[in-house]
């Protein structure tokens, strides 16, 4: 009689890039980074006034050239681009870390250990950036047809007393809630890293999104303190990106570290 050979059951696979964070982590990283924003604090503010002027420039040319109905995509695009702009302030809290000197020629003029790679991140973020306010002005003439835009004054009337604009706002907020995710995803580390390692671009994005994922409670309520953050800075006039932009610039540097860290060797050299 044959016999039946032993079945070994598959030993439970480990999750490699799984980092056991507490929830809450990214309360850790802002104390980090808020450490980080006061010591040579004269790059951090003013890396945040050049990130306040620009916002404004960007602002003064969209209303100077009648573009007022992209202005809500335009801002919602910032986030989507925002952690390619915080390069300089990762390069900072890289530097204090290792004992290197901290000037405004290294952070304003960062050196990728990667080099051009993050151009090439660069251009996919700029080019997800365009294809959500592309998708923004589909999504008005989706609901409002042919009718022209009303204007930035009557932004109040035309979204949030019509029936129309209440659809716009609820679909609007869902695609681009879509949108910002995904640039998340494949961005908050992925600059970090191409920063710090010798990386591909496509690779970095990649390990960024697994990361992601497989941190994804600490990282959903990070996300939700980078979104809660940016909307301050913008109900300020942009001021508050003095302060805010350098500050999140900083604490996901130390996010990074903290998620990627255990897979590789030290990355302060």
């Amino acid at each position: 009689m044959e016999t039946i050979p032993e079945v070994i059951p598959p030993l439970p696979q480990t999750k490699p890039l799984y980092r056991q964070l507490d929830t809450f982590a990214g309360l850790d990283w802002l104390l980090q980074g808020w450490r980080d924003l006061f010591r040579a604090p004269v790059s951090s503010f003013t890396y945040g006034l050049a990130m306040f002027l620009g916002s404004w420039i960007v602002l003064w040319t969209i209303f100077s050239l009648d573009y007022d109905y992209i202005l809500f995509p335009a801002l919602s695009g910032f986030m989507i681009i925002g952690p390619l702009l915080a390069i300089g302030m990762y390069e900072k809290s890289r530097r204090l870390a290792s004992g290197a000197p901290v000037t405004l020629s290294y952070v304003f003029f960062v050196k990728p250990a990667s080099g051009g790679q993050v151009l090439y991140t660069g251009v996919l973020l700029c080019v997800l950036m365009m294809l959500w306010m592309r998708a923004a002005v589909l999504l008005y003439g989706l609901f409002f047809g042919m009718q022209p835009f009303s204007g930035i004054e009557h932004i109040h009337e035309t979204i949030f007393l019509t029936q129309r604009g209440n659809a716009l706002l609820a679909v609007g907020t869902l695609v681009g809630g879509l949108f910002a995710a995904f640039s998340f995803a494949i961005s908050v580390f992925s600059i970090p890293m191409q920063l710090a390692e010798r990386t591909d671009a496509l690779t970095a994005m990649g390990l960024s999104l697994a990361l992601v994922w497989n941190n994804l409670r600490p990282m959903l309520v990070w996300g939700c303190i980078v979104f809660s953050l940016f909307i301050a800075g913008v109900v300020t006039g942009f001021l508050g990106f003095i302060i805010i932009f350098p500050l999140l610039g900083h604490a996901t540097w130390h996010a990074y570290l903290a998620v990627r860290k255990p897979e590789s060797p030290a990355y302060l050299s």
